[in-house]
């Protein structure tokens, strides 16, 4: 761990380390530690949508309105929703171009300084949340100017990735900064990643469950949640002070789900985004594959995707760009106005554009054409039924909003986030009744397939939770009961020399440099002293060669996360040291190494005893099967001497299950359940076997 010093980072170091035993909500220090990370995670959330927001606005009007002369729709909420027929704009022709041109300067900006920046960034902030990597600090700004570009060229893509991306990548900058550790560095990007989303689509408690959701295909980060709903607030509302508080989407006020058989065309829908959905994610990533084959250099197939775009863009130009504006006018009964074979046509060109534009290489988000995909569907599910069947909504906004709610809720694992923000969005709740059956049908139909390839199936999948899950014991047991005392020391006025033959000595690896109060300096090992010519060690101070940035332990963190951080670190001891956050001292208590963890993990595991989290804050569970000589049994439990701070909670015998009273009596082969302080367990422990004398406590009643 890098050393505390100075100034206001050293004091956010010191005041946002808490025990990892104190990760609750419940806990004020911990809610105080999210309420500034999340706010700050928010404030970049917020401005970096406003950026991204004005370089999008920008880019199309000087590109697409200026040059070309072309005038998209846009959403009610975001500018004028008039429909302009594209090939009376001033010069057509120079659409292909355009796009070209756009696919080239993001392709080479892209692969010349940030080439992981190149796709969509929420499968890459879901990437670096189950590896445990971090996001170079010029992601977010690569991020935003080549995905401006790309969309603002006419590039089929959305907003959304990129926005993930930018405060996902804030999020894991804080978190080096700041040197949180593993388990909040990964809650601190996926906040990011639903602050992003949240902010820029105005859908601040759709985002916050979009950060626990889209990380697993059938798990949620629960962890994450309340983390994510202050940073997507605080986001938001940032935001919203420069867009205005108006929904994206304008809906009728009376919009609403009234007719019980209207649920069958809503199946019907269910099952249509369902299949396509999966035709999105099989022709988005199939046409990656391709691209990524061909004979080209990387920046170069950009240009090449847009050149395609901008050709296809000149017989369906509601294919190029992100395509909200069309979702909008679909929504009404501006549809009628479109072609029929537009609407039909227009989900599947969308996947095609959507997979040249960002499947090339370019940069843009894949959530907003997913959702624009869907709503063409119900519209087209509409204007294929209308005047034909009986029943339907009177305008086929309710079919577009459940339709764009089931198709990207079900390819992206994510059903209960997304239909939290298209409600969001387009201010309406009263269609969750009918879109809970589409989407629930959809993600049926999907199974496993998804438009996130970073996605894993569950936490036990994901290597950020695999250790936790695979050794759940370890989640129970802290540092403090693994540690050995600290046997070896050096100070800072030692010589190499002396070093070298204390270690020899005492036949180990290294050991921490503390000063004359105890407080960890660094560390020295082996390593570092064959660096130093030996004609030199005799002469050299510790203090010159010692390693400061060194990975140091809470005593009450637990066994999981700490194995954990030194497998991360690739050390196989740390020392462990007694911090107070509103001071620089480093007590050091004593050193855990894996062998200690290990060997206290095949001690618990042998005895006869179950131990699992307390459903009280700061306290274990310990199951135990009572042995024939353990003192209390044939003794009711007023005068069995139980420990104190221990709390008998049930007793099974033969099967039935009792709740303990004061006249209660143990008998040999009952299985106990006990709630114990962490520091009373070694006692119970003693005294179950015997080996501590009873003293008279009441315990039950």
């Amino acid at each position: 761990m890098v050393p505390e010093s100075t100034g206001s980072a050293s004091f956010m170091r010191r005041l946002l380390r808490f025990s990892r035993l104190q990760r609750s909500f419940e806990s004020p220090r911990y809610l105080l530690k999210w309420l500034v990370l999340s706010s700050l995670i928010g404030i970049v959330a917020g401005v970096g949508a406003i950026v991204f927001y004005m370089a999008i606005h920008y880019a199309n009007h000087w590109f697409i309105e200026d040059l070309v002369g072309y005038v998209q729709p846009s959403p009610a909420g975001e500018g004028p929703t008039t429909v302009m027929s594209f090939w009376n704009s001033a010069r057509p022709w120079l659409l292909p171009i355009i796009t070209t041109l756009g696919g080239l300067v993001a392709g080479f900006i892209v692969f010349t300084w940030a080439p992981e920046a190149e796709g969509h960034g929420t499968d890459a902030a879901i990437k670096a949340f189950h590896e445990g990597t971090s996001i170079r600090a010029r992601i977010p700004l690569i991020k935003l100017v080549a995905s401006a570009i790309t969309i603002g060229t006419g590039g089929s893509a959305g907003r959304e990735g990129p926005a993930a991306q930018i405060s996902a990548g804030f999020g894991s900058i804080m978190a080096n900064l700041l040197h949180l550790d593993a388990q909040d560095r990964r809650i601190a990007l996926a906040t990011g990643m639903g602050a992003g989303i949240g902010s820029i689509f105005s859908a601040p408690l759709g985002g916050a469950i979009l950060a626990a959701e889209i990380l697993y295909k059938d798990d949620l980060e629960v962890e994450a949640i309340m983390p994510a709903l202050i940073a997507s607030i605080v986001g938001y509302s940032i935001f919203g002070a420069y867009s205005g508080w108006h929904t994206i989407f304008s809906v009728p006020a009376d919009l609403a789900f009234s007719s019980p058989p209207q649920l069958l065309y809503y199946v019907v829908i269910g099952i249509l985004c369902g299949l396509i959905g999966r035709l999105y994610a099989r022709g988005f990533y199939g046409l990656t594959d391709r691209f990524h084959h061909l004979a080209l250099p990387n920046w170069v197939k950009p240009a090449l995707g847009g050149l395609l775009v901008g050709l296809i863009g000149l017989a369906i130009p509601q294919a190029i760009g992100m395509g909200y504006g069309w979702v909008q006018v679909s929504m009404g009964a501006g549809l009628l106005s479109l072609p029929l074979w537009v609407i039909l046509l227009l989900p599947f060109v969308k996947i095609l554009t959507t997979g040249l534009t960002v499947g090339s290489g370019g940069s843009g988000g894949i959530f907003g054409p997913g959702m624009v995909i869907g709503g063409m569907v119900g519209a087209a599910v509409w204007r294929l039924s209308y005047h034909v069947l009986p029943g339907l909504p009177a305008i086929p906004g309710p079919f577009v909003i459940v339709a764009m709610m089931a198709l990207f809720g079900g390819i992206a694992h994510a059903p209960l986030a997304i239909m939290l923000m298209v409600a969001e969005m387009t201010g309406n709740l009263s269609l969750l009744a009918p879109a809970m059956i589409a989407v629930s049908i959809s993600s049926i139909l999907v199974g496993k397939d998804t438009i996130y390839m970073s996605q894993v199936n569950t936490k036990a999948d994901s290597p950020a939770h695999r250790l936790q899950m695979s050794f759940p014991l370890l989640s129970t047991l802290t540092v403090h009961q693994a540690m050995a005392a600290l046997k070896l020391c050096f100070s800072t006025t030692q010589t190499v020399a002396d070093a070298e033959q204390m270690l020899a000595d005492d036949v180990v690896s290294g050991a921490p440099v503390v000063d004359d109060e105890g407080n960890l300096q660094g560390v020295v090992t082996q390593a570092d002293i064959q660096r130093i010519p030996l004609a030199e060690r005799a002469e050299r101070p510790i203090k010159e060669i010692m390693n400061t940035e060194v990975l140091t332990l809470d005593s009450y963190a637990t066994l999981d996360e700490a194995l954990e951080q030194l497998t991360s670190a690739r050390v196989s001891w740390a020392p462990v040291i007694e911090h107070d956050p509103f001071t620089p001292e480093r007590k050091i208590l004593g050193i855990l190494t894996a062998a200690s963890i290990a060997q206290i993990y095949r001690k618990t595991l042998a005895k006869d005893s179950r131990r699992m989290r307390g459903v009280v804050e700061g306290t274990v569970m310990v199951e135990a099967k009572i042995e024939a000589q353990a003192p209390l049994v044939n003794k009711p439990l007023r005068e069995a001497g139980i420990p104190a701070e221990c709390l008998i909670v049930s007793i099974r015998r033969a099967g039935e299950l009792i709740f303990p009273r004061g006249s209660s009596v143990i008998q040999a082969g009952d299985t106990v359940t006990f709630l114990v302080s962490p520091h009373a367990e070694e006692r119970l422990q003693d005294y179950l076997a015997n080996r501590l004398a009873a003293v008279p406590v009441l315990q039950a009643s």
